[in-house]
């Protein structure tokens, strides 16, 4: 088990998830009640690729369960363009109508308010939207889930984060050994695949704004750790800052195969 495995298992230990008749349950957060009424917002207006909410009783949230694959299984969905494809374009769907929602007054977030650029527009974020955090029937995305990060953002903040995941943009070993590509990814053609399933994006720099989406989540990481919460005063403590760090200085020595 390597220390990526050994984080999962913290985070589910500190926030046990109970699944049964339907209905997920684990403990409410700060930001809970926020994502509640996002959901709300999304499936009233038709969206049924987001958990439904059902409330919460007692410190413990409830959602209606989301059939399909996820966790380390969304893996192997999103191999193909299909699955990639898919995937984006579901992120965009929900990105679209959550446009004109209107948070709470006392709205809490589960990572900082990202400002967007002049002209580029906010958007709410799921600010985690890796393929574990996809619901997948048949190389299909039919749902996002875990909505712990949510917060205000540019549309990129989010394509940022999912594209180091899906491209991925990580080296050779780990494309093949940890995200399970049977050969190594054309890396510059999935970023493409997923950018143009999406949409309408501006002109960016793949690098550069991946980079500096996993600035911000270390920052968020070490902001955490620092308050003691886990499992992210795990994560710095077992040396996922350094881990990072070196993630970046991958990606940015090999530009050339990404872009």
């Amino acid at each position: 088990m390597d220390r990526l495995d050994r984080a999962a298992d913290v985070n589910e230990a500190y926030r046990e998830v109970r699944i049964a008749d339907g209905v997920v349950e684990r403990p409410a957060t700060p930001g809970t009640a926020t994502v509640h009424s996002l959901l709300r917002h999304l499936r009233d207006q038709g969206l049924d690729c987001v958990p439904e909410p059902i409330g919460v009783v007692d410190g413990i949230e409830s959602l209606r369960f989301v059939e399909g694959a996820d966790s380390g299984e969304g893996w192997y969905h999103q191999h193909t363009d299909a699955g990639l494809s898919s995937a984006a374009r579901l992120l965009r769907r929900i990105h679209d109508a959550s446009a004109d929602w209107v948070p709470p007054p006392d709205a809490v977030w589960g990572a900082p308010a990202v400002p967007a650029a002049e002209g580029e527009g906010q958007v709410l974020c799921h600010g985690d939207p890796g393929p574990w955090n996809f619901v997948w029937r048949d190389q299909e995305a039919v749902a996002l889930i875990d909505w712990d990060y949510l917060h205000p953002g540019p549309r990129l903040h989010d394509v940022a984060y999912a594209l180091r995941w899906f491209a991925p943009l990580r080296s050779d070993e780990m494309a093949q050994q940890w995200h399970h590509f049977p050969e190594v990814p054309d890396r510059r053609a999935r970023v493409a695949t997923f950018v143009e399933a999406y949409g309408d994006l501006p002109t960016f720099d793949v690098v550069d704004a991946v980079t500096g989406r996993i600035r911000d989540t270390m920052a968020l990481v070490r902001s955490l750790a620092e308050q003691g919460q886990e499992p992210q005063r795990t994560w710095v403590a077992e040396g996922s800052l350094d881990d990072e760090a070196r993630e970046i200085a991958w990606i940015e020595a090999h530009r050339a195969l990404l872009t």
